[in-house]
């Protein structure tokens, strides 16, 4: 088994390390949410519309084979996978061990269902986040911490199960958040490579990271997390490598309103006539699409992101700039 040491560190990444970022579901500091608040540019407290989206059929995926997402690393902006801005990757730095009983390395597939999650409920009263907007910016502070559901207990336990397959020796502690995004962002020249960090944050008021572990290895099928997706690093940084299926529950529109990316565009659930999820057939190589979704305050057809259920789950690139720019 391999040496506990630090889960997904920024150093050495060639890409921008983005400082912070915070999310929708407009909540005062300190206080619960209202399901019906909004603030003003596109998000509301549930983020959920009817708006239809120009996808009326999906292909499905089975939760117990899932498309195992190692080798699917590129320079390049390719469909499924990551552009990624770092072209090498350590070893042995943390995480799962390699050899797991929910990947099936034949088939190349790994089962959701049968992964373990780290044990726990810790709640977190001081978590704080709010959006607003001003000037044409989305201004996002929080501080990383859960405003709606709990986490699991960090570091790792020895006497929990998880910690068979993953020895995460990092706690969860208050990140300052400070970010001023554009409220109409523009595409990009060229598709931009993700970089290590943030690149987003999702409306749990976490982090989001690319889809890779330290490893440069599919962090969605490796990585052993809690009960909402989500565990610390070394920095330490709570975060997300995907929308978690304790936000997809509470997804029940047609197009829903999840997270928003570092470059400024929105990441969204949305749904096929049927319900199901889109799957990287529907999707370019950033992982987006252009169709009418709620997008500041009124329904727009616009370029977004989308939460899928395989690789690379949220982002391949970024369609804009990513902003390092603190508001």
């Amino acid at each position: 088994m391999k040496a506990p040491v630090s889960h997904h560190t920024p150093a050495g990444r060639n890409g921008p390390i983005l400082p912070g970022l915070t999310v929708l579901l407009l909540c005062a500091v300190l206080t619960a949410c209202s399901s019906g608040s909004t603030d003003g540019t596109g998000h509301s407290g549930s983020g959920a519309t009817d708006v239809a989206t120009t996808v009326t059929s999906t292909g499905t995926i089975d939760l117990s084979a899932i498309p195992l997402g190692d080798g699917y690393l590129s320079t390049t902006p390719k469909v499924g996978y990551v552009d990624s801005c770092v072209t090498s990757f350590g070893t042995g730095l943390g995480g799962a061990v390699e050899a797991v009983p929910w990947i099936d390395y034949t088939t190349k597939t790994w089962d959701s269902r049968a992964k373990p999650t780290v044990s726990g409920a810790v709640s977190w009263p001081n978590a704080t986040f709010s959006v607003t907007a001003s000037d044409g910016r989305r201004i996002i502070v929080g501080n990383d911490l859960p405003i709606d559901h709990t986490t699991g207990i960090f570091p790792i336990s020895t006497t929990d199960s998880a910690y068979d397959y993953d020895h995460n020796p990092n706690s969860i502690t208050p990140q300052p958040i400070s970010w001023s995004l554009p409220l109409a962002p523009p595409a990009a020249t060229t598709p931009q490579c993700l970089g290590l960090g943030p690149i987003g944050v999702l409306s749990d008021g976490v982090y989001l990271y690319d889809a890779l572990d330290g490893e440069g290895r599919d962090a969605g099928a490796h990585e052993v997390l809690d009960s909402c997706g989500e565990h610390p690093n070394s920095i330490p940084e709570l975060h997300h490598h995907e929308v978690p299926s304790c936000i997809l529950a509470t997804a029940k529109g047609r197009s829903t309103l999840v997270g928003y990316a570092a470059d400024g565009y929105g990441i969204y659930v949305e749904r096929s006539a049927d319900g199901a999820l889109l799957t990287n057939r529907d999707l370019d190589a950033c992982h987006g699409r252009t169709s009418p979704v709620l997008w500041n305050g009124r329904v727009q057809d616009v370029y977004h992101y989308d939460a899928t259920l395989e690789y690379p789950y949220t982002l391949g690139c970024y369609h804009g700039t990513p902003t390092s720019t603190p508001g």
